[in-house]
């Protein structure tokens, strides 16, 4: 009586699950030997890479590698990891026969027998092309939103600001003439010691204006978050109506952080104008910056956090709509008068930068947001 050919879990023979491999068409998966020469090749290696198995059984991984990984070595160190670790994750361009790319998902395991020994490698591979295009697209999209939302601020900005540079003008313009008219040196002196702390001071807020209006890369770094914070109440207090009084406390010097100043800037100024826009019959909001040592008290959040938080004494924010100011497009605010991603996009930063957003708020008392974010000692 001939052998029956082995059995794996479940019942499956070995030939019915090379069949089932071999017929896997949206996966390559195919087996490579310890130094990295393909063994097997599935339909879905032919169909994703574009050879036939003939074209490819005993050459090396690293054909479908673009020649700037190749000559990095990046198949090599796949491979050296899998066998060191049992397993290798990348994701990243590979190249088809034909010399097109594509965004490729790809797992290499160790395979061994039932002694032990290292028998090969697991190759599977999936084409994420589509996936890695709409993420780009997604992050352009982003990208422009974030930008049309610091432009709209801009607006407010310049608003509050070409008050308080009318102001510097009329004490510019007011020194002169009283200059040009006096022959007492110490009075003239002393007006163009006017004219001069008025320059600084236009030169200070213009400085601020373009930094924060300048179009950066995100890209996260270390901040000291004294000038920043400092920076920002000069900044964007000018956009506050009369009535509406900022005031920044440091209890001690905040621990640096690291994250992108373009969008803690943005998050700062989406934090001070909610709290200005609960503010309609004008009141106080104060900028706060302290560092704390956590241990899971917040969101199991452990370790030196800085906690950056922006209170009002407004009216507060009811339970119901507490749950929801962190939705994209949720908003209490008139038709025209907000777009609902300020908060939103607070927390998203506030997330990427691996910390946390709390409210605290009730009817009648006021309401505080306070940014947890990980100190960069």
């Amino acid at each position: 009586m001939a052998d029956e050919p082995p059995l794996l879990t479940g019942g499956l023979t070995e030939r019915s699950y090379e069949l089932l491999v071999r017929a896997v068409v949206d996966y390559a998966i195919y087996m490579l030997d310890p130094q990295g020469r393909i063994v097997t090749w599935n339909s879905g290696a032919e169909r994703i890479k574009g050879y036939l198995a003939e074209e490819v059984i005993g050459r090396h991984l690293e054909i479908f590698f673009p020649a700037e990984d190749r000559q990095q070595g990046k198949a090599q160190h796949l491979i050296a990891t899998a066998l060191r670790e049992g397993r290798a994750q990348d994701e990243g361009w590979r190249v088809r026969k034909d010399g097109t790319r594509f965004w490729a998902l790809t797992v290499l395991d160790a395979i061994h027998d039932d002694n032990g020994c290292l028998i090969g490698l697991a190759k599977i591979t999936r084409d994420m092309t589509e996936r890695h295009e709409a993420q780009l697209r997604m992050d352009e999209v982003r990208a422009q939103l974030f930008q049309a939302q610091k432009m709209e601020a801009l607006g407010q900005l310049t608003g509050g600001m070409a008050h308080d540079f009318n102001n510097l003008l009329t004490v510019i313009l007011g020194a002169t003439d009283l200059a040009l008219r006096s022959d007492k040196p110490e009075r003239i002196r002393s007006l163009l010691d006017n004219i001069h702390t008025a320059g600084i001071r236009g030169r200070e807020l213009t400085h601020h204006l373009l930094t924060f209006a300048r179009r950066r890369g995100l890209e996260s770094q270390q901040l000291d978050l004294v000038p920043v914070l400092e920076a920002a109440s000069t900044l964007f207090g000018q956009a506050l109506p009369k009535g509406v009084i900022l005031e920044t406390v440091m209890a001690s010097t905040p621990h640096p952080v690291c994250v992108d100043p373009n969008q803690l800037e943005m998050a700062l100024l989406n934090l001070i104008f909610n709290a200005r826009d609960a503010l309609e019959q004008g009141g106080h909001i104060v900028l706060q910056a302290e560092n704390r040592y956590l241990h899971g008290e917040w969101e199991n959040l452990e370790g030196e956090f800085v906690l950056i938080s922006v209170s009002d004494d407004g009216p507060g924010i009811t339970p119901d709509v507490q749950a929801r100011i962190f939705e994209p497009f949720f908003t209490t605010k008139q038709f025209g008068k907000g777009t609902g991603l300020g908060l939103s996009q607070v927390y998203g930063f506030a997330r990427n930068a691996n910390g946390s957003i709390r409210v605290e708020s009730e009817p009648g008392k006021g309401t505080r947001m306070t940014l947890y974010l990980p100190a960069a000692i």
